[in-house]
């Protein structure tokens, strides 16, 4: 039997080994190197910075905006204290009155109404809740509320801008560099880090409080956004700290008692408050709620009113978002009354059964100092003006029930490094504290009906597009 004959090699040289990975390294190469020479991807890049460069922009020009308004309202009570008995009350009903009347979207906070949309795969009930309208908008209409002397700060507006400018670049789902969702946490993250020059607090809002129940999927957008913000906000204010330098700082274990203290009754105080904001969103009893439902305007007034009385009573410490009084106290050159901590969280409360446009995010900074000046008092005086940065924590921590955030913004607010470990030690007491008083957290609890009543309002005009398009029916001759 005779052996096959040799097969004869046709391979050209082309065919060699080194040839062949030289090819595929050609494809793959090309295949990774196209995307990046993409025009249209890299016009889709530019409009990703340019949304978060605006959406800073937006922030840093609110916050001026905001001391502006704080500080003739200040003036103006310089002048004439009683004037404010004028100037609230109008103020409340027209602010009121515009939101309710053109701008429903921008009451409130506008944290909650920025979870909702997240929550929705409606583009209907986005853009009634997130539109570049409604941002411009929640500017002048907090911007009014400050004015008028309301206790309310532009955290919450602030966050409602970002994921609203955002929102705007997010196309269809092949023209588009992230999902909806995904640009709008990376532009509330962009807001937060923008507003108070927070950039970690930022990213830690972005990834505790708006996706508390959904995986946190936008790591490069939110991080790419609060970059782009902050260097707005570097560009135009400069490397600032919200609360200015305080070296103040405990020790161990002297530290000990401050920080149980300042936790347990910040979480247990910051709870409550937040289960009295959320009982009172779902409406008051009595003859006041029947008065907040039937005559909306009026009861703002109402509340403009008890806000003017409590700033005359105090001396115009509550007027405002507290950032002045706050400031004062920890830099050592004012002491906070007793009556502070109380007095401030009615007017935050009065400002929120209002509905008028503004957060209770800064306010709650200074109901905390208010806190931690009170318990100073029962501790050794060596502390200093630690015990009110421990007390702004444990009463944030205990409201938002955000321990992470709040121990981080309120760091990098007060550039104190020194205290970060009984920062989070604080958060973590007043976090516990608060879930035993306030099993929901605030800003969901606020959301869920919120989504609710826009997709009731949306099915109502539907049925009533369809009623209006139906033909009209036949009479037939008899």
């Amino acid at each position: 039997m005779e052996p096959p004959p040799p097969t004869q090699d046709n391979r050209t040289p082309r065919d060699t080994a080194p040839a062949r990975t030289l090819r595929q390294f050609a494809r793959g190469g090309r295949r990774y190197a196209l995307p990046w020479l993409s025009i249209r991807r890299w016009m889709l890049r530019l409009k990703f910075v340019g949304a978060a460069l605006l959406a800073g922009l937006i922030a840093i020009l609110f916050a001026i905006g905001a001391e502006l308004a704080i500080e003739a309202h200040a003036g103006a009570m310089r002048g004439a204290p009683w004037l404010t008995l004028i100037i609230a009350p109008a103020g409340f009903a027209l602010m009121a009155w515009l939101s309710r009347r053109w701008f429903p979207g921008a009451m409130g906070s506008g944290i909650p109404q920025t979870i909702a949309a997240l929550n929705s795969d409606d583009n209907r009930v986005r853009s009634k809740l997130l539109s570049l309208r409604l941002a411009i908008a929640k500017v002048f209409l907090t911007l009014g509320g400050l004015l008028s002397g309301a206790s309310i700060g532009r955290e919450g507006p602030s966050v409602q801008i970002g994921a609203s400018v955002m929102n705007m670049i997010a196309g269809k789902k092949t023209r588009r560099i992230a999902s909806s969702q995904d640009l709008m946490v990376a532009g509330s993250g962009a807001g937060v880090a923008a507003a108070f020059n927070t950039p970690l607090g930022g990213i830690m809002f972005a990834i505790e409080e708006m996706c508390r129940y959904r995986a946190f999927k936008a790591n490069s957008t939110t991080l790419i956004a609060v970059i782009f913000a902050g260097l707005m906000s570097l560009a135009v204010l400069g490397n600032y700290t919200y609360f200015g330098r305080t070296p103040a700082t405990v020790g161990w274990p002297d530290g000990l008692w401050p920080v149980l203290l300042c936790g347990a009754i910040g979480g247990l105080l910051g709870g409550g408050f937040s289960r009295l904001l959320i009982a009172s969103s779902r409406g008051l009893p009595g003859r006041l709620g029947e008065l907040s439902a039937s005559r909306p305007i009026a009861f703002a007034a109402l509340c403009g009113l008890g806000t003017a009385l409590i700033g005359l009573a105090t001396g115009g410490l509550t007027y405002g978002t507290g950032y002045a009084e706050s400031k004062a106290a920890l830099e050592g050159a004012a002491a906070l009354p007793v009556y502070f901590l109380v007095a401030k969280m009615a007017v935050i409360w009065l400002a929120f059964l209002s509905r008028i446009p503004g957060g209770v995010f800064a306010p709650a900074l200074a109901v905390g100092a208010g806190l931690g000046a009170n318990m100073a008092l029962l501790l050794p005086s060596d502390h200093g003006s630690a015990i009110l940065v421990l007390g702004m924590v444990g009463f944030l921590a205990g409201m938002t029930q955000t321990p992470i955030t709040s121990f981080v913004i309120v760091m990098e607010m007060t550039a104190n490094h020194q205290m970060l470990l009984p920062l989070m030690a604080t958060a973590v007491v007043a976090h516990a504290f608060s879930k035993t008083v306030a099993p929901v957290p605030l800003y969901h609890a606020l959301a869920f009906p919120t989504l609710r009543k826009v997709e009731a309002e949306i099915r109502a005009e539907h049925e009533a597009h369809r009623a209006a398009a139906a033909p009209a029916p036949t009479l037939l001759p008899k």
